[in-house]
Parts: C-alpha cells; sequence; structure tokens
C-alpha cells in the first residue's frame, strides 16, 4: 500500500500532493500524483527524526531531583544532580531497564523521532559485578527497541576512570566501568545481540575526557571503524576548569589534538567552547548533538548557536536525561535560549531560511542521521521509510503551507500535532498513540511502583 499526502517535505523541499511507494521498508517511488483508491491518504508528511542522545532509564527519575536538599544555601547543580542519578540507577535490575526503555521508546516515536542514539553505559549488576552476559543491559535496550519499532543506533559506552588524570572511579559508577578487553567483548556482544534488529547500528561512546585517557580514545575508534563515535564534552564550566588544569587546554581543542574528528563524531552538548573550538568543529565536519531540554534542566548554560550555525556547523537534537521527551520542545527551547541571551527573535533564521523552524528541523533531520550512521535525504527513493505525519486540522497548522506548518508546529503545537509515524516502513502510531502504548505503559507502571518502593 502506498501513502499519498497533500503536501510533504520531500529531500529538503515542499511538494503538494505526494505518493510515496514503499516495499520492505525502503521507499521505492516518490511522485506528484494523485491518490490511487488503495492508498492511506494523510494531510502533512514529514522525515522522521533521530535523536542522538538518549540515557533510556533516566526517563524513570523523570522529576526525582526537582528539589533542593541541604538547606537555602545549598548550591544544586549538574554535579548533585549527579548523585541523585546515581542512587537511582542503583536499583535498576534487567527487566526494569527493559520497561523504562521502552515507555521513553513509546514517547519518543509520538513525538516524532524514528531512531535513537542509545549513549548506553549501564553496564553491570548494582555490585558492579559483569552479568553472565555481558551484553545483558544492551540486549534490554535492543528488546525495548524492537518492541516499540523505533530504529536503534546502540553506543555503549567505555567508561574507565572518575576525573582528568585517570583518577580511580567512585563507588557511584561501579556499573559503568569496564577496562579495554572488557570493553572489546562487551561491543562485540552488544553487536551480535541486535543484529537481528532492522537496520541496527552499533558504534561506541567514550563517556567523557573525565573517563577516558587519550591512548583508550584512541583505540575506541579504531574498533568503531566506520560507525558513530559520540562523547560528552565542554557540558559544564567545571570540566573545562579542570580540562585546563590537567592538560592546559580547553576540552575540544584537547580532543582534536589527539585524535582526527571527522564526520563519525557527535559532540554531544558543547555548550563551553571558545570561537577557535567553534570553528574547529565546523570545520571538522563532526556534529554537535544539542539536548536543550536537559541542559536547561541541568542549568547548563547556552551553546553558540549562531556562530556555529553561521560557520556551516552541523546539529542534530537529543533527549538526554529524558526528563520530557518532546521534540518540538527541543527545538523551542533551542531558539529561545539564543533569544533570551540575545534580546532579539528568530536568532537562528537565516537569508537562505528565514522560517526558524524550517532551518532547524532540516539540519536537525540530516545531522541526526549523519550522527547515527544513516543516510542523509529523508524521504527519497532507497532511504527506508521514516515519516512522521501531521494532522492538518490541528488549530496550530490550519490554513498554513510550507515552513509556517513547521513553524506552527514546533512553537505552537502544544501537542497533538503529530497525527501518524511509520519507522521502517511499519505503521507505529496511529491518532497520536502508540499502537503497544497501553501495554508498556502498564508494563512500566508495574515495575517503577516496585522500583522506588525497594
Amino acid at each position: 500500500m502506498a501513502l499519498w499526502f497533500e503536501t510533504a517535505l520531500v529531500e529538503g523541499e515542499w511538494r503538494d500532493g505526494v505518493r510515496i511507494d514503499h516495499r520492505g521498508g525502503v521507499i521505492v517511488g516518490v511522485e506528484t500524483a494523485g491518490p490511487s483508491p488503495a492508498d492511506e491518504r494523510g494531510a502533512i508528511a514529514v522525515p522522521g527524526l533521530g535523536n542522538v542522545h538518549s540515557h533510556a532509564f533516566q526517563r524513570g527519575m523523570a522529576g526525582l531531583a526537582e528539589r533542593r536538599d541541604g538547606g537555602a544555601d545549598a548550591d544544586d547543580s549538574f554535579w548533585t544532580w549527579r548523585q541523585v542519578m546515581y542512587g537511582f540507577l542503583d536499583r535498576l535490575d534487567p527487566e526494569d531497564v527493559e520497561a523504562i526503555a521502552a515507555l521513553a521508546y513509546v514517547e519518543m516515536l509520538e513525538s516524532g523521532f524514528t531512531r535513537v542514539g542509545e549513549f548506553h553505559y549501564l553496564h553491570h549488576a548494582p555490585d558492579g559485578h559483569p552479568y553472565d552476559d555481558p551484553a545483558e543491559l544492551a540486549s534490554r535496550i535492543g528488546a525495548a527497541a524492537e518492541a516499540t519499532g523505533i530504529g536503534l543506533t546502540l553506543l555503549p559506552v567505555f567508561y574507565a576512570h572518575g576525573g582528568f588524570g585517570g583518577a580511580p572511579p567512585a563507588p557511584g559508577q561501579r556499573r559503568f566501568v569496564n577496562s579495554l578487553d572488557d570493553f572489546v567483548a562487551l561491543h562485540a556482544a552488544a553487536r551480535l545481540s541486535t543484529s537481528h534488529l532492522q537496520g541496527a547500528i552499533v558504534g561506541v561512546a567514550p563517556h567523557s575526557l573525565r573517563a577516558v585517557t587519550p591512548a583508550e580514545i584512541q583505540l575506541l575508534t579504531t574498533i568503531a571503524g566506520p560507525a558513530p563515535v559520540h562523547i560528552h564534552i565542554a557540558e559544564q564550566g567545571q570540566e573545562v576548569a579542570e580540562c585546563l588544569a590537567t592538560h592546559g587546554c580547553r576540552p575540544v581543542d584537547w580532543l582534536m589534538d589527539q585524535v582526527a574528528v571527522d564526520n563519525r563524531w557527535c559532540l554531544v552538548h558543547a555548550t563551553h567552547l571558545s570561537a577557535l573550538e567553534v570553528d574547529r568543529i565546523a570545520r571538522a565536519g563532526a556534529v554537535v548533538g544539542l539536548c536543550p531540554i536537559t541542559e536547561a534542566n541541568l542549568g547548563d548554560g547556552l551553546f553558540p548557536a549562531s556562530d556555529f550555525l553561521a560557520q556551516g556547523g552541523r546539529i542534530a537534537i537529543g533527549s538526554d536525561s529524558n526528563v520530557l521527551i518532546d521534540s518540538a520542545e527541543e527545538f523551542r527551547i533551542l531558539e529561545y535560549g539564543q533569544r533570551l541571551s540575545t534580546r532579539k527573535r528568530n536568532v537562528l533564521a537565516c537569508a537562505a531560511r528565514p522560517s526558524v523552524g524550517g532551518r532547524l528541523f532540516r539540519d536537525a533531520q540530516s545531522g541526526g542521521a549523519q550522527a547515527l550512521g544513516v543516510p542523509r535525504g529523508g524521504l527519497a527513493v532507497g532511504k527506508s521509510l521514516d515519516l512522521v505525519s501531521l494532522d492538518g486540522d490541528h488549530p496550530s497548522l490550519v490554513g498554513r503551507r510550507g515552513d509556517a506548518l513547521l513553524d506552527g508546529w514546533i512553537f505552537a503545537g502544544r501537542g497533538g500535532a503529530v497525527d501518524s509515524v511509520w519507522r521502517g516502513g511499519r505503521k507505529v502510531v496511529s491518532a497520536g498513540r502508540h499502537h503497544s502504548r497501553d501495554a508498556i505503559v502498564a508494563r512500566y507502571r508495574q515495575r517503577l511502583a516496585g522500583l522506588l518502593t525497594r
């Protein structure tokens, strides 16, 4: 069965009356034509988005860190939030991980994300010992992806140290830590455990400059081969200060002096950059993975998006801590943060793309594909049918055309604008609800109720 839409964003341009034919999950035809009687019809089609940065298990602790303990004068920051996160993950068993990830992936699909980059660093049992299968928890992530239908780029994380200079890991990091030999075995097992999933990709993720040494990063890029390489970098001012104290240079400069950063790389957050670092990332062709909801929630700071995009930099979006999963909100906060800091409007528009929503959506769709290791191009022959259908009767979309549809969804949608979602040719969302939502939510409730009372 083919799909027919009143209007569709095809290879970056809007076309009216678009018929998309697919076989085996792949687009085999895109034409401007009237609908056939058997076609499934929709109003507005856009390519699915890639969520380049997720810690799925953190969806279960959403809202649990929104309090300040220690008195009115106590500072709260990413580092205090991290202690709450360590306490939460200490309770998780494999069933919990799978149930929480499945709910997160349902919410991603309902929001318009069709592929997730799972930055997976939870490897061991709560006492820090490996499971009999080193990929036990990676397999649970794969099972959640399979149950929901989301595309998976699994990024097993190498984590060996607790701070710059090879400092020993802290007790709260015991579930993350591997030797290089153990990581090689884990990576191989993760590839095997996800090999049956449609379109699954396995990359690597050195956790951060705090958690790996230069020699380890170089070896990890070899393990990755042509697959994606993701890393947290320059997220916090404290991280920048510690890098300067240890290495005598800033994080991105240090990384680029150690390894050949190229278009395989996704630098996650990259919040605190010098002008030189902005230029170096743009010239390298790496993607910066921005997670504006989480970055706002943690008080990270603002990425210099206007300068980066002006230099041809590539961006993508992610949901990171999954405190709130909403693709439109990620774009909205990205732009609004720039407006608040510059006291100007429509900051991230440009002469070629005067629509903020239009520019950010295209950039993130292309950058997300690159960062997750899949072909760019969106709705085109030969590409996976990963498609989001918007509700043309939604109040924020009525009477709009072209990029005004993306502006309406991103800045005024409030929810409910996403009607249907196809991933790999399989329809997984209808009328805004994932087809397995009820069962997945019921399982999540049962697991989380037990988890929070342990």
